[in-house]
């Protein structure tokens, strides 16, 4: 706030100047959303999980709105927080201070909702006082319960039932914790939104490397984190470990975390001394190590990946979550967990093991039973990860910002920002020869060999991330993929797609049509040439003599996709050089294409075939580019009615539904049902691709626009409203289902973002 001396001044005449404090930030003049939460420094699962909640939001929409902060402190807990993070400091200690913060927040225009993380713990000093606030408020409030206790006393759920008829929406993290609500404390429904606890996206990285890294080498590692108190019941693994050390002596289990701060300033370190004399009576000093340390984020999730089996061992009978447990999941662990609701929900179908309480003997044989089982564990491990996705930081973020759109009504679109440029997945996918067909989530499968389609696409990319970024690296990529085109070409001038491992060419290529293989291949070559200002002569040169082979094969070709790729490749060797043969090679084929259109087309149906199936946007671009090159107007009729007609059946409500392989769309079926699943990121891509041409063409403000709501559905403006994308590989997942995301981030996925990326990053 600008005016906070006076502020200040005003809060010290009515209450204890510690009890309130406001810091000045200058925040534009979007809506602005104040959550209410303890916040780091402070030692708190919520403070973590806020600032990840927060971090997660402005990276994805701060073009949307403003998130302003007030920190939950009391008389014994007091934070020094980095400058500009926190606006407001409540003591909670304080009753007075509530109300003057909702009298704040009430004058302060710019707050249009205010999110409140809640637990009992923070306001157990002011129950009234809160309540009282919450009733003074005058702004849509949503409340995000921590703890959702089942069968509770009368004066309990009678105190929860106040606080939700005082606000607009109550979140929970898990569908067990909304249906207590509805059904132990009468909540309707409609006023419960059900949002996951957020995990961090890891790249899946070497389990033996990252146990040498931490000299846990040739070790089965058991782990546990968070901040250490005596409800963790630690002592049940402790009291476990001799039978599972009987099994497996090359066992070592990790106790990883500080001591919670309200526990140390009551008790010091008596409960980590309990563990540690319970350790040695056992004479288990070989078998368990204390990490006492809060480790930064980074580095514990390097633990997790490198951990064997987790173990959550609370016996908190009412506790409704855990964010330990939530990332230990995510980051692939095979978890062995006591009944808390949280657990009973997600480990399911293999993807777990669910214990009695405080019960070592049931703690053991689980441990055995999955220490002995490599497959088993390499499956949950699996199954977890597959799980998790969704609850991804960038997803939680997204549902979160449906929600304050809602709940605030705010009459805004949201505005997702675009992600840095991150070529890191596809270098990892590339070898020395080409660009590796498939991934297992993000470990190459090399057993998949290469594919010139990949590779062609691939050349495109890093030909247009190399015009504007001219680096060796890119460099020595753009030579990799031509090189595996020119290795593909036959005598004839035809091109070969299918490569294995030991670069042998396969069967599949006697058993499929390879044509349109063939016209991106020709494509990709004649983007290299189009680059003749900034590539070297040898790799141009090169570029040349596969083209111009190529071309006379290339005319005989007859698929509708095929020859679109081939106008393009021709198009964009034009543009170096405007040749005869080029334009009249151009011809031959957008002839071919307009007779299929007029043959095709009438005034509900303009299209080039009978039915929509994949790569639509490619046909129309196609015809686009053939009236650049030739100027023939039959050509710019043809793309402008058939663009518009696909634009029509694809783009609805502000996103973009892509014709998918679960429901190709036929001529005359027009009252044919939306089917969801089977979206492919290759025909986004390919639609954004052609947006700009015609926006470039055109200057028609309506493409542009399209081609900023194509992208961001890899950014979770889909039907699942989830990512395709993952900002922590640089890769892109294979394809949008109707209940699940593909997580394997091949090369097509991943390219196909990177184009479309490097495309909309020119205008927005």
């Amino acid at each position: 706030m600008n005016n906070s001396i006076n502020v200040l001044s005003k809060i010290s005449g009515a209450v204890a100047p510690q009890s309130l404090k406001i810091n000045t930030i200058n925040l534009n003049k979007k809506a602005e959303i104040l959550f209410i939460t303890s916040y780091p420094p402070r030692e708190c699962g919520i403070a973590t999980y806020s600032q990840d909640l927060i971090t997660a939001i402005n990276a994805a929409f701060s073009k949307s709105f403003n998130i302003a902060i007030c920190a939950l402190e009391n008389d014994e807990q007091k934070n020094t927080y980095n400058e500009g993070e926190v606006k407001y400091i409540l003591n909670t200690d304080y009753p007075k201070a509530y109300i003057t913060l909702a009298n704040f927040i009430n004058e302060e225009d710019d707050i249009k909702m205010v999110l409140i993380q809640h637990e009992f713990g923070f306001f157990k000093n002011a129950e009234f006082a809160f309540l009282k606030m919450l009733k003074i408020l005058q702004k849509p409030v949503s409340i995000v319960f921590h703890t959702v206790l089942p069968t509770p006393s009368l004066l309990f759920k009678n105190n929860v039932i106040d606080i939700c008829s005082l606000v607009q929406s109550v979140v929970v993290m898990t569908n067990t914790s909304a249906k207590i609500l509805i059904n132990q404390y009468n909540i309707p429904e409609k006023n419960i939104t059900v949002i996951p606890h957020g995990t961090h996206l890891v790249p899946s990285l070497s389990k033996t490397e990252l146990k040498s890294k931490y000299e846990f080498a040739n070790k089965k590692v058991l782990a546990t984190f968070g901040l250490l108190s005596s409800g963790k019941s630690i002592e049940t693994t402790l009291v476990a470990l001799p039978e599972i050390v009987k099994y497996h002596p090359d066992v070592l289990f990790l106790i990883i975390g500080k001591t919670h701060p309200t526990v140390a300033s009551n008790e010091g370190e008596c409960y980590r001394d309990l563990l540690q004399n319970i350790v040695d009576d056992l004479k288990l000093n070989n078998h368990v190590r204390f990490v006492n340390k809060f480790l930064s984020l980074p580095v514990l999730l390097e633990y997790l990946q490198l951990t064997d089996v987790y173990l959550f061992t609370s016996k908190d009978r009412h506790q409704a979550v855990s964010g330990t447990f939530s990332y230990a999941m995510s980051c692939g662990c095979p978890i062995v967990s006591t009944p808390i609701p949280h657990a009973k929900e997600f480990l399911k179908n293999e993807l777990g093991i669910i214990i009695d309480f405080e019960n070592p003997t049931k703690l053991s044989k689980a441990v055995n039973h999955l220490l002995g089982n490599k497959n088993l564990l390499n499956q949950i491990s699996l199954n977890g990860i597959h799980r998790m996705a969704p609850t991804a930081w960038q997803n939680t973020a997204i549902a979160h910002a449906q929600l304050i759109k809602k709940v605030a009504q705010i009459p805004f679109l949201l505005k997702y920002n675009l992600p840095a440029i991150n070529f890191n997945h596809l270098k990892k996918l590339t070898t020395d020869f080409g660009i590796v067909q498939f991934a297992k989530i993000n470990i190459p499968d090399i057993n998949t060999g290469y594919t010139i389609d990949d590779n062609a696409r691939a050349l495109v990319a890093v030909c247009a991330l190399y015009d504007t970024n001219t680096n060796v690296i890119n460099l020595s990529l753009i030579k990799t993929y031509l090189n595996f085109i020119d290795y593909c070409q036959q005598p004839d001038g035809s091109f070969l797609n299918y490569v294995n491992e030991q670069k042998l060419f396969t069967t599949q290529n006697d058993n499929e049509n390879l044509q349109d293989s063939n016209g991106r291949a020709i494509w990709a070559v004649g983007y290299v040439l189009s680059m003749h200002k900034v590539l070297p002569s040898y790799l141009l040169l090169l570029a040349e003599t596969i083209f111009y082979k190529a071309i006379p094969a290339a005319l005989k070709m007859h698929s509708c996709r095929a020859m679109a790729f081939t106008i393009k490749g021709l198009y964009y060797a034009s543009l170096q050089e405007q040749s005869i043969d080029n334009v009249r090679a151009t011809e031959i084929l957008a002839d071919r294409l307009v007779q299929m259109y007029r043959h095709e087309a009438n005034p509900e149906w303009q299209w080039y075939e009978s039915y929509l199936t994949y790569g639509n946007s490619i046909l129309p671009e196609a015809m686009l580019c053939a009236y650049i090159t030739t100027g023939q107007n039959v050509y710019k009729l043809a793309a402008l009615g058939s663009f518009d007609f696909l634009l029509g059946k694809i783009f609805y409500n502000n996103s973009i539904k892509v014709i998918t392989n679960k429901g190709w769309l036929h001529k005359g079926v027009f009252d044919k049902k939306v089917t969801k699943g089977g979206e492919q990121p290759i025909d986004v891509a390919y639609t954004i691709l052609a947006l700009e041409k015609f926006y470039l063409l055109t200057k028609n403000e309506g493409y542009k626009q399209k081609m900023k709501i194509a992208f961001s559905w890899f950014l979770g403006n889909n039907h699942l409203q989830q990512i395709i994308y993952n900002p922590c590989t640089g890769g892109c997942y294979d394809g949008l289902e109707d209940t699940y995301v593909n997580l394997n981030q091949g090369a097509e996925s991943t390219v196909s973002y990177l184009m479309a990326r490097l495309t909309v990053g020119k205008y927005f």
